[in-house]
């Protein structure tokens, strides 16, 4: 038999044995105080959730001795130092969330233990240092390492990723790693150090609907040579960058982008006639504003609202 106690799982077996606590999940009330270490001796517990609460303090080691958990969720509390070594033993996690806290340190380096992750979300924290090699996490979907203080390049990544946000970092270097993930349908790798070219196998992501690399150090967008139907890119943000030159003609090969942000790069010259046949069928939003050359800034808006079509051919100063 099982009960439900403000959001405790119990069993109350017929045997008499004594009653197991299967699951917490507290509701966002304004809970505080701290974690106990007491917690451990809950062998029996399959998930622990406790977001959205004043919970403070670190989080205790002996969390590594609820080895049925398949769900930690932590987020939106006030939990401090490090994430604690013994949550690689948790072999059975599926759910690991520990975002919107005041943790510390370096991410594990053996987190990879974790061979039955889905989700991996450790956003908004003050994690320092590099990114370990996350490629055997093969069931991840979701990881999400934004807002932190992560440095390094990018490592080699989970090949079932659908969402990924390795945003506000200090990451630098290329994102040739990305290019292989042809399950991701979300990318946010804005407000980082990254730099270098922008490879078509990014852009043509099969199953991508999102792409943000705004707010990053890239110099060249590389071509999409022929017509693209099949790609599912809808939004494109690449605003404060260093790209220069033309405007890359090629993005409007791909049939289904219907937002492009390149504001605040270094483009010259006029905006291709190309641009403004899609405003007028397809394309909801194109924003060039503040491109800078030698000579001066221009600010150039262009929008599509109700079917109306902006001018085609303004030319970015």
């Amino acid at each position: 038999m099982q009960g439900l106690f403000q959001g405790i799982l119990c069993t109350f077996p017929t045997d008499r044995s004594v009653n197991r606590v299967m699951a917490i999940d507290l509701d966002p009330a304004g809970y505080d105080g701290f974690l106990t270490p007491m917690i451990g001796n809950l062998t029996e517990l399959t998930s622990l959730s406790i977001s959205r609460n004043n919970f403070r303090g670190p989080i205790p080691e002996t969390i590594a001795n609820l080895q049925r958990l398949t769900r930690l969720s932590l987020s939106q509390n006030l939990f401090s130092g490090r994430i604690p070594r013994g949550i690689i033993d948790l072999k059975h996690l599926e759910i690991l969330d520990l975002s919107q806290n005041h943790l510390s340190s370096k991410i594990p380096a053996d987190i990879t233990a974790l061979r039955s992750l889905v989700q991996l979300i450790l956003s908004n924290n003050a994690l320092s240092g590099k990114i370990p090699d996350l490629s055997g996490l093969w069931q991840l979907n979701t990881l999400d390492l934004s807002s932190n203080n992560l440095d390094g390049n990018v490592p080699i990544l989970p090949i079932n990723l659908r969402k990924l946000s390795l945003s506000h970092n200090v990451l630098s270097g290329h994102i040739s790693p990305v290019s292989v993930l042809q399950r991701l349908t979300a990318l946010d790798l804005s407000d980082n150090r990254l730099s270098g070219l922008v490879r078509q196998e990014v852009l043509t992501l099969p199953l991508v609907v999102r792409i943000n690399i705004s707010n990053n150090q890239f110099t060249e967008m590389e071509a999409i040579p022929y017509p693209r139907e099949d790609l599912q890119l809808r939004v494109l943000d690449a605003h404060a960058n260093r790209l220069r030159g033309r405007l890359p003609i090629s993005l409007v090969n791909i049939a289904n982008l219907s937002s492009i942000d390149l504001s605040h790069n270094q483009f010259s010259g006029r905006i291709p006639s190309e641009y403004g046949a899609k405003l007028g069928s397809f394309m909801e939003k194109l924003v060039l504003r503040r491109q800078f050359s030698d000579r001066k800034s221009s600010a150039t808006v262009c929008r599509r609202d109700s079917g109306q079509s902006e001018p085609t051919s303004p030319t970015i100063a």
